[in-house]
């Protein structure tokens, strides 16, 4: 029994002792493969370089780096051979459209200027999916990229579309936060949809939000989204597309009592704001980059 006590004191010892020499965490970011590791800069560094870089000071980054995202998230890091394609569509479909149409000037002073991009989608404890974020109009986290794929890609299908115009979406709808947080629309705009925004969107489908006079069901869960989710729904889907979403409202009224004519309105009531914000306060003529943007998409895709 006695000896018993010993080797188990003798083992809680050691085991203290090998705590004790790893506490020290300062050199975490020393991990291999976690961001502290570096690497000869190759073709693909280059390319980005040349490419966004240097005509926009845009930097990406697409080394795996934990500190960019949430610690409490299981992501994977982007491969390689998908960066060159998702940057190349991104600069033709948001930084060419927005340089032709805005000019070289305010892209370059409001752009944002990182991108960080992860392999996989960002899931969250309510069952939802982030798809991109934005921290101070700075840089902008863009994930999902390993299922990023185009026409002439191997393996592209036509439901593959899907993926590729979500994260066109997600640009626009966090380039139109950059917007609107450096010049705010109009608070009337509030008032198109007020007393139905709602924390539990994500419970909501996009088909019962339009029957609101919201263009997805994410727009119902603030101003800002609200906003900013009919700047990128317009862009990406174009003209013909959003008049198809506003025309796709059905006959009689939702759950809150709105009718289908009332709903429309609303749509279009914002579409009119939109376009008025950007005319007014940026010089942009709206539908011009609608045009220009959803031509570039369908040039990638079909």
């Amino acid at each position: 029994m006695k000896s018993i006590k010993i080797l188990a004191l003798f083992v809680s010892i050691a085991f203290l002792a090998a705590c004790s020499k790893k506490d020290d965490l300062s050199t975490i970011d020393d991990i291999p493969g976690l961001g502290g590791d570096t690497w000869v800069k190759g073709p693909l560094d280059q390319w980005l370089y040349d490419t966004i870089t240097k005509p926009y000071n845009i930097a990406v980054k697409y080394k795996w780096d934990q500190f960019e995202f949430e610690l409490n998230k299981t992501l994977v890091p982007p491969k390689e051979e998908k960066v060159i394609p998702v940057m190349s569509a991104i600069k033709k479909v948001w930084i060419d459209t927005y340089m032709d149409e805005a000019g070289e000037i305010f892209f370059k002073k409001y752009s944002p200027k990182f991108f960080i991009l992860s392999g996989s989608a960002s899931w969250n404890e309510n069952g939802t999916i982030t798809l991109g974020t934005a921290e101070g109009g700075r840089k902008v986290v863009l994930y999902l990229l390993n299922d990023f794929r185009t026409k002439g890609m191997p393996g592209y299908v036509p439901r593959d579309s899907a993926t590729v115009k979500q994260m066109f979406h997600v640009i626009e709808h966090e380039f139109g936060h950059i917007l609107h947080q450096t010049t705010m629309y109009p608070q009337e705009f509030r008032r198109i949809t007020a007393g139905l925004y709602t924390g539990n969107w994500n419970n909501i489908s996009d088909y019962d939000a339009r029957r609101d006079g919201f263009v997805t069901a994410y727009a119902m869960s603030a101003y800002d989204e609200d906003f900013v989710e009919m700047i990128s729904t317009m862009l990406v889907e174009g003209n013909a597309g959003f008049t198809k979403i506003v025309n796709s409202i059905p006959p009689g009224v939702s759950v809150n009592g709105i009718p289908q004519e009332e709903a429309q309105a609303r749509l279009r009531k914002k579409e009119a704001m939109v376009v008025d914000y950007f005319k007014a306060v940026w010089k942009i003529d709206f539908y011009n980059l609608q045009t220009k943007t959803r031509k570039a998409i369908d040039r990638l895709l079909y």
